[in-house]
């Protein structure tokens, strides 16, 4: 973990209240994918988690939601403008154990690590499917980019304006090695029961420190309790009681 201070380059909307931010900043200790960040931001006690979606040559990828006052803020931030981060948080996603065709699954704003993910494992030679749910054709975004990394990109809408009718449970391919998913618990659970084989589950939780320190993101596992920003916020889904 290190606190380090990163210049924003630029802060642009993506998609239906999304927007995506890169800084300039000591990166050195954001290292896997699945990791992510606390940032500072003007009048607010708490720092806000957000997931680190790449990291190259110094520069830093944050791909965020406005669903509250500090996010709304964050997105009004101006190239220049300089921020806290705690960077280096999180285990992340092991990509020791993908196998030959892992399959990526991510939900609304869990697709953002799902990106140096496949980035990593692409560069590893390894043939990646990634499926991505959205409530519509509107909150689509990331789609295009990992398509062009060579990830196979399969999109599932509620309201069936893109891609598939349906959830993203609905598209998931027959045949994978392994799997790694993202997304709010909801998601996460029909992961769950859709899937077979072992894979990683990585949860969006309030956090209020980051670092494991207040325990306000504890969550039962076979193993016992779990703090997700610490010990999280993967967990394997054979440790995970759904």
């Amino acid at each position: 973990m290190k606190l380090a201070e990163f210049e924003i380059q630029t802060n642009k909307k993506i998609a239906r209240d999304v927007f995506e931010m890169t800084l300039c900043g000591n990166t050195e200790d954001i290292t896997v994918p699945g990791s992510f960040v606390n940032v500072k931001l003007d009048g607010f006690f708490l720092r806000r988690p957000i997931s680190v979606c790449d990291v190259q040559d110094g520069v830093l990828t944050l791909i965020y939601k406005t669903v509250g006052g500090g996010t709304e803020q964050m997105s009004t931030y101006p190239a220049g403008k300089r921020l806290s981060l705690l960077t280096g948080l999180g285990n992340g996603f092991d990509v020791s154990l993908s196998g030959e065709n892992p399959l990526l699954v991510a939900g609304g704003v869990g697709a953002p690590p799902m990106y140096l993910l496949a980035k990593r494992l692409i560069g590893q030679g390894k043939t990646v499917s990634v499926a991505l749910g959205f409530n519509s054709v509107k909150d689509v975004f990331l789609a295009d980019r990992l398509e062009r990394l060579g990830a196979a990109v399969g999109i599932a809408t509620v309201d069936g304006s893109m891609g598939k009718k349906g959830f993203v449970t609905d598209i998931l391919p027959q045949s994978y090695s392994y799997f790694y998913a993202c997304g709010p618990e909801p998601m996460l659970r029909a992961v769950y029961r859709a899937t077979a084989g072992e894979g990683e589950l990585s949860f969006e939780e309030r956090m209020g420190c980051g670092f494991g320190a207040c325990m306000g993101c504890t969550c039962k596992t076979l193993a016992g309790n779990k703090r997700i920003c610490k010990d999280g916020p993967v967990l394997k889904k054979s440790e995970v009681i759904f």
